[in-house]
């Protein structure tokens, strides 16, 4: 099943509002059932004053009416379970809006049903902040509360007040949300912020962070040893899982931090975690065969026994894969993607090669951009609009779009889709393949050693098995192996299905799929 990540405001516009919406990602179906998609991943489309591209939520049971009504998004979900395409939401279970009514509630008074669901504390020495916690859109992440004459505790910026998930009311709240949408019929949610769910709760000081230097974000100054990742984090997502688990055959995906050592730990021991903890490892890796044998052999072996792999080359808080390899690599990381083992996730636009927008400083929504500057956190490159053609509003809106849609023009849905050597059209006949080889879906992962810019591997299932040869560099090479076989595909132009016997000349930036004769 491949995975398809789509930014709501960003897809497609319905009314010429410049936002993407509901109804205008049900008039694209049709593209994700050509291209062959398996399930969406949707960027939260709740009720939200949108501080934060709507992961500030004030209403987790409704829709925001940029994006529609629940209506529409009945009929969105009904169409892609028609066409076979499964709907996966963001599930934010850390915080909430400062707008959300629990919050409003909570912030009342220190002796109101409410006023233990979210984290707070008495003010520190001087009447300062508790400790030194440090928010990440920079300074502190304690807000002073007038009303309660405490502070409160803040991951992200003062609107997105962290709940307290020690609190068993908060997590059945939090279960009530989950079991609305799943009993609506979506297929599973994607955890946002699953690290952070827990703090100290003693409230300790974070060390400083000796690698810390001036090159470095400042909400990067301190260790967050006792802010993330803490290990009763790891009962929390047990805890959603056990609730997701009430309904058959539905997915946990989830962000998580940390070194790929401790992937692991978020596949869950005893008790089943997440699913599918997302793995950035490719995006986060130099671009070079050595280093890609290293990221991803390092990844395999930090997988639990029975754990199902997965590789993300994209995503609503990265930069485009295409503008740190460039175009002529973007064919081999889509050729890579689809044949390693591994359920596979994509962000709309990286089929066609999409690269970071330039937003002007009077364009920037994100507050990431305007809170910590200069040090190329902003995520609004990223999200710009989807192009499908070559017009003014890019078949994206009729309207003033919500963030500047990409200058290159011809990098577009509806050109890619009418040149059959295009990076679309490659990724296309990649997940067809997938589908047509369940050795390449189900296959076991066999090592090969990097050399000569060649990064290479083999898929083997039962009698079935498959090499995959990658030229990392802009030279040709020479790929050798044992043995003979046909050739399936290659990321080059007109690539035809022959017989080949011991080696490939792989030309520059070139990558091919050989399947082994006995």
């Amino acid at each position: 099943m491949v995975v398809y990540e789509i930014a709501a405001q960003s897809f497609q516009d319905s009314n010429g509002d410049g936002q993407g919406d509901l109804a205008g990602l049900l008039q694209r179906i049709d593209y994700l059932t050509w291209l062959g998609v398996g399930a969406v991943w949707l960027t939260p489309i709740y009720n939200s004053p949108n501080h934060d591209f709507g992961y500030d939520i004030a209403d987790f049971c409704s829709v925001d009416p940029r994006f529609g009504s629940l209506e529409d998004f009945d009929k969105l979900l009904l169409a892609l379970h028609d066409s076979g395409i499964r709907l996966i939401l963001d599930l934010v279970p850390n915080h909430t809006s400062d707008q959300h009514a629990w919050f409003g509630e909570s912030r009342a008074s220190r002796n109101n049903p409410k006023a233990d669901w979210y984290l707070s504390a008495e003010a520190g020495a001087n009447g300062g902040p508790p400790n030194n916690w440090l928010s990440r859109f920079g300074g502190s992440a304690w807000e002073w509360c007038e009303e309660r004459r405490q502070f409160y505790y803040h991951s992200f910026l003062p609107s997105q007040p962290d709940l307290n998930w020690r609190n068993p009311e908060v997590r059945e709240a939090i279960a009530a949300t989950m079991r609305f949408w799943l009993e609506r019929g979506v297929d599973g949610f994607r955890v946002d912020a699953s690290a952070v769910l827990i703090k100290d709760d003693l409230l300790r000081d974070n060390p400083p962070d000796p690698e810390a230097n001036d090159e470095k974000p400042p909400p990067q100054a301190r260790r967050p040893v006792f802010t993330d990742d803490r290990p009763e984090a790891m009962r929390c997502i047990e805890y959603i899982r056990e609730v997701l688990d009430q309904h058959d055959g539905k997915l946990l995906c989830g962000e998580v931090q940390g070194k790929t050592d401790r992937i692991g730990h978020f596949y869950g021991n005893s008790k089943p975690r997440l699913h599918l903890p997302l793995n950035f490892a490719l995006l986060d890796s130099e671009w070079n065969a050595i280093s890609l044998q290293a990221t991803i052999d390092a990844y395999f072996n930090a997988l639990p026994q029975g754990a199902w792999p997965d590789f993300v080359i994209g995503g609503h808080d990265k930069h485009r894969v295409a503008s740190k390899v460039g175009q002529s690599q973007a064919r081999v990381v889509a050729m890579l993607l689809m044949t390693i083992r591994g359920t596979p996730f994509l962000f709309a636009g990286d089929e066609i090669g999409s690269e970071q927008v330039p937003i002007p400083p009077d364009r920037v929504q994100d507050p990431f951009e305007k809170l910590v500057k200069g040090f190329d956190l902003g995520r609004d490159p990223e999200r710009a609009p989807l192009r499908w053609d070559d017009t003014e509003g890019g078949g994206f809106t009729s309207g003033e779009p919500w963030l500047p849609l990409s200058r290159d023009r011809a990098r577009n849905i509806k050109a890619h889709q009418g040149d059959r050597n295009s990076l679309l059209n490659l990724y296309r006949e990649l997940i067809a393949l997938r589908r047509e080889e369940p050795c390449l879906l189900r296959g076991e992962y066999l090592p090969r050693r990097a050399q000569n810019d060649i990064f290479s591997f083999g898929r083997r299932m039962n009698d079935t098995e498959i090499l995959v040869g990658l030229n990392i560099s802009g030279e040709p090479r020479l790929w050798e192996w044992d043995g003979c076989g046909i050739r399936l595909l290659s990321t080059g132009p007109d690539c035809k299905q022959e017989k080949v016997a011991g080696s490939i000349h792989l030309k520059p930036n070139e990558g091919v799929i050989v399947k082994v004769i006995r």
